[in-house]
């Protein structure tokens, strides 16, 4: 059962999403849940502290976590994974920098455009390019050109950073499109750091998700990261995992200093454990509880929003709109500063973009009307 926070609650709770605006503003931003931890996780959690569980993780971390990820992934997915491909880390961004530093070859990154915001700037802090692969925001598909990452990578172009499920498309890429793409990587002699945080969050309907490594011939040019954080909401644990099964790369990342790798936590150990092995029913009625919230914001843009324009959303709790016909550049700006809703501003993952929002539908029904009602209202 999803349990929804008061507003109160999320206040304490999520200091970003809901401490970083003013009392009279919705926010549906920055990608946190409503909804109250599972009641595994919540327990094992109150236990660890009680047990002063509060000092340095184990450096050596990786045979539990490996095992429970592994058995998340076999029942999720039908990914088998090897518990000594696991290894921890803090986050997801902090994951692929890791990867990046250590494993890639030096050369351009190729971004799919549009991207998440943290991550368009880590080609640059590990000193490399970024070659942008700009989706055409009017496609009636948000897809990979084959044909232009082939081109970018023939041009000198090392590493493909993936993200999929994609955000902010909420796009489930198939198994065709992942050969597709590790046949031209291939071909190149490159390398792929997928991004999977969003694995757990595929909504119904959708097509399901496909880990980048189970694609035959992937191991040896590809690493995963992956969290059980987005889909259980404990970000402010620090626990993400590199799944590596090359066996050099795997040595390489085991051997970096300290300095590199040291800073997930033992509390976020702890939750993603319990997340993978004791979640699966309450992760099966937060899949519902969001299908549900995709359903609704299509009913109710068709009500107050009649012109914009949302790709299916296929996974994650976040819908990318477009809202161009409206004729405003920033439509974030404009429903923070008269719906007194804050809304993530499309420029952030794709410069340049005019009339386009990401929009956080993990939240209770009402609010949702609310947020909605209220964007209709500031931009028409």
């Amino acid at each position: 059962m999803i349990v929804d926070r008061t507003e109160d609650e999320l206040r304490y709770a999520l200091p970003c999403k809901w401490g970083l605006v003013d009392e009279d503003v919705l926010p549906a931003w920055v990608a946190e849940t409503d909804y109250a931890w599972a009641p595994p996780i919540a327990a094992a959690l109150s236990d660890a502290v009680a047990r002063g569980l509060t000092g340095y993780p184990d450096f050596d971390e990786g045979g539990p976590l490996g095992v429970a990820y592994a058995g998340f992934a076999r029942r999720q997915w039908g990914h088998e994974v090897d518990p000594s491909w696991v290894i921890p880390t803090s986050d997801v961004t902090a994951g692929v920098r890791l990867a990046l530093d250590m494993l890639s070859a030096p050369g351009p990154v190729v971004m799919p455009i549009p991207g998440y915001p943290p991550q368009l700037s880590i080609a640059q802090i590990t000193g490399r390019e970024r070659v942008d692969l700009v989706v055409d925001p009017d496609a009636e598909r948000a897809e990979i050109d084959l044909d232009q990452l082939d081109r970018l990578f023939a041009a000198g172009a090392r590493t493909l950073l993936l993200t999929q499920p994609h955000n902010p498309w909420g796009r489930v890429f198939t198994r065709a499109e992942l050969e597709g793409i590790r046949d031209v990587v291939r071909r190149h002699g490159a390398r792929v750091v997928s991004d999977e945080i969003h694995a757990p969050l595929v909504l119904e309907g959708s097509p399901p998700h496909v880990p980048y490594l189970s694609v035959d011939g992937t191991a040896d040019h590809a690493v995963a990261v992956v969290a059980a954080s987005k889909a259980f909401n404990t970000q402010g644990l620090k626990c993400a995992q590199l799944v590596v099964p090359d066996p050099a790369a795997n040595a390489a990342l085991r051997e970096v200093p300290m300095a590199r790798n040291d800073s997930w936590s033992p509390l976020g150990v702890v939750a993603a454990i319990t997340a993978y092995t004791a979640c699966d029913d309450w992760l099966d009625a937060l899949r519902a509880r969001l299908s549900a919230q995709r359903d609704l914001l299509v009913t109710l843009l068709a009500e107050h929003l009649p012109e914009a324009r949302m790709r299916p959303l296929e996974a994650t709790y976040l819908a990318w709109v477009d809202l161009r016909a409206y004729g405003h550049d920033d439509p974030a700006a404009v429903a923070l500063e008269h719906g007194r809703v804050r809304l993530t501003p499309g420029h952030d993952f794709h410069a340049g973009l005019p009339g386009h929002v990401r929009l956080n539908i993990a939240t209770d029904p009402d609010r949702l009307t609310e947020i909605v009602r209220r964007m209709g209202k500031a931009l028409t």
